[in-house]
């Protein structure tokens, strides 16, 4: 199963037509590896990037269903290769905010890193299309990329 195909597949499998708030069975798989880069920038560990059903029943249930169809076919690209990487704020849930642009919008994508039997990596916890210019401000810039090169 292709990495960019993953989320569309794990959505027709486990998510689609369950009803609002369902609950679903809970599956987890890799999305994709951070890149060197990025996980230089960011001071990370973190490599292996995963999202599970639970999540991406909450994205399904949230938001309209343009925002999910175009999400789960992008999503990967937002934390493969985002255009900023902030910390996240105290009381939110996730330690890093990827950001993309893609098509003329900024998409979000939320991730937390976890321990688990001494191996760290990250997983999605939610992920949508930032609709307010002034929504990221107040985040700390921790990453991005200037005029076609990450900087340092």
């Amino acid at each position: 199963m292709s990495h960019i195909r993953i989320i569309p597949e794990l959505y027709s499998k486990y998510i689609k037509g369950t009803a609002e708030e369902a609950i679903v069975q809970n599956v987890q798989v890799l999305v994709c590896n951070l890149t060197v880069v990025v996980m230089k920038g960011i001071n990370s560990g973190c490599n292996r990037v995963y999202i599970n059903t639970r999540v991406l029943k909450h994205v399904y249930d949230k938001r309209p269903a343009e925002e999910f169809d175009f999400l789960i076919e992008y999503v990967h690209q937002v934390i493969k290769f985002p255009n900023q990487v902030y910390k996240n704020k105290t009381g939110k849930k996730g330690s890093y905010v990827f950001v993309k642009e893609i098509k003329n919008k900024k998409y979000l994508c939320s991730i937390e890193v976890k321990s688990v039997d001494e191996s760290v990596h990250c997983e999605i916890v939610t992920f949508f299309r930032v609709r307010k210019e002034d929504y990221l401000n107040g985040y700390e810039l921790l990453w991005e990329w200037k005029d076609g090169n990450p900087s340092s």
